[in-house]
């Protein structure tokens, strides 16, 4: 009964280059996403100073 279970696949150990493409990939994604924040911000306040002036 035991052997009818599919025992688990053994992956393949993730390699230093993989660790880091992943953790860059990541890094990117967050500069971007604090890169379009700070723009629409700026933006934003562009256009409140127009309306008071």
């Amino acid at each position: 009964m035991a052997e009818d279970r599919a025992k688990p696949k053994k992956q393949k150990p993730v390699t230093r280059e993989d660790r880091l493409k992943a953790a860059l990939k990541a890094n990117m994604g967050r500069r971007k996403a604090q890169a379009r924040a700070r723009s629409a911000d700026s933006k934003g306040l562009a256009a409140d100073n127009q309306d008071k002036g």
